[in-house]
């Protein structure tokens, strides 16, 4: 009799495969990470709309105006505890959980292992061109592209790999991170108040404000591709991406009652460890605090994103079982974040066709006339506007634009060799 160690990826399904299955049924998709998703776009929202302030100067916490009233400070502050830093790892891990929901499902149908790996593998390079294209058209901080390259570079590596070697990987990333981080605080330490480097938001920002639309996407494109790479150099991606295939193995957000305590600490931990950062930097950025340290914190700002990223996923977790607790039909308000949160492609593309062209120079213009809170007001707006939209269309049973292309290209069934065509007779 053979055993199957608890710490390795499930065994393959014995007998002959069955066809490839095509994308996961609405009534088959768990609550939790499309009600994470659907929220999470708010929170993106958020954390974009300040890029397009293009007239205003910058202060000390990402692209923030240095300058502004009361309810500007307060809203630069609260972006900066809950907003900024954390939405690109929470989606991060989000993403590689979907990964790994797409993987168990295909193997739970009979699928062989090298089909669902030509599908995952397909469905990253489409998302490699959408966020290209995204990009070159109309938002530079795409990250859809990123994802996509993390999935190619980080699946054949990891994907098979037993719960005890991903779990050292994590542990490696985080400390080498940690390690990075602590440089970058000593360096700022030893020159208190220096000037601020020059980051890829700064160059971001050159785009934003360029009034030509050719030259815009002259700057936008390589602006992107910079980040492309800096995106996996950063390290914060790649350990949430590998948080998130370990969550997914053990259905963390399908199954949360089993996970109740780890849930509960992870969010508990992982928010407080983050907001806690983002409390003094947005404080040194209001001018309650002394900036003088401002660059030493922003960098323990960044890295602890990674905790609160995954720790907003698990209090979704959470949300989602009290819920489901319940056993009456989610209210309108969750409805409409879960229809939101299955479109989540559509909806993030939706942002940057209201923000590009009414905000950036090229367009028309009206960045310039917002101040912090204002601009606020129009994420917010934007996310309100997608949310109906997914409602509308969840309740039509249609899936959103985007997603239906890229399932249209992930699945799609390879060309049929040619027979050869038979010989003329004598």
């Amino acid at each position: 009799m053979t055993t199957t160690r608890p710490d390795t990826p499930p065994p393959e399904s014995p007998g002959p495969a069955t066809a490839v299955a095509g994308s996961t049924p609405v009534s088959e998709r768990a609550l939790a990470p499309d009600l994470a998703r659907g929220m999470m776009l708010l929170l993106i929202a958020l954390a974009h709309v300040p890029w397009f302030i293009y007239d205003a100067p910058a202060g000390l916490g990402m692209l923030h105006p240095a300058e502004g009233n009361l309810a500007d400070k307060a809203a630069q502050v609260l972006s900066l505890v809950v907003v900024d830093a954390r939405t690109h790892t929470m989606f991060g891990f989000l993403f590689a959980y979907g990964i790994g929901q797409m993987y168990a499902r295909q193997k739970s149908r009979g699928a062989e292992e090298k089909d669902v790996r030509r599908i995952l593998r397909t469905r990253h390079l489409w998302m490699l061109v959408f966020g290209a294209v995204h990009a070159l058209l109309l938002w530079q901080g795409d990250i859809i592209g990123t994802y996509g390259l993390i999935g190619l570079v980080m699946m054949p590596l990891f994907f098979r790999r037993s719960d005890r070697t991903l779990k050292i990987w994590i542990a490696v990333l985080l400390a080498v991170g940690a390690l990075f981080t602590a440089l970058s605080v000593v360096a700022a330490l030893m020159v208190p108040g220096g000037p601020p480097a020059v980051n890829a938001a700064d160059m971001q920002r050159l785009s934003i404000a360029e009034t030509g639309y050719l030259l815009s996407a002259a700057i936008r494109f390589p602006t992107w591709v910079f980040a492309l790479g800096s995106g996996l150099a950063s390290l914060a991606l790649p350990t949430v991406f590998l948080i998130g295939v370990l969550a997914a193995r053990h259905r963390f957000l399908e199954d949360p009652v089993r996970h109740l305590p780890l849930l509960r600490r992870v969010a508990v931990l992982g928010i407080s460890v983050g907001w806690i950062p983002g409390l003094v930097l947005g404080l040194q950025h209001v001018g309650v605090l002394d900036p003088v340290y401002a660059p030493a914190v922003a960098s323990v700002h960044f890295y602890t994103g990674i905790f609160t990223g995954v720790g907003y996923a698990a209090l979704f977790g959470l949300i989602a079982h009290r819920l489901s607790a319940r056993r009456t039909r989610p209210s309108l308000p969750v409805e409409a974040l879960v229809a939101l949160g299955r479109r989540s492609l559509s909806g993030y593309l939706a942002q940057s066709l209201v923000f590009a062209p009414f905000l950036a120079a090229w367009g028309l213009g009206l960045g310039v006339h917002l101040s912090s809170w204002t601009a606020v007001l129009v994420a917010l707006g934007t996310w309100l506007l997608t949310v109906v939209v997914a409602l509308v269309l969840d309740r039509s049973g249609r899936r959103g634009p985007a997603e239906i292309l890229l399932r249209k290209l992930t699945y799609r069934k390879p060309a049929r060799p040619r027979r050869n065509a038979p010989e003329p007779a004598a």
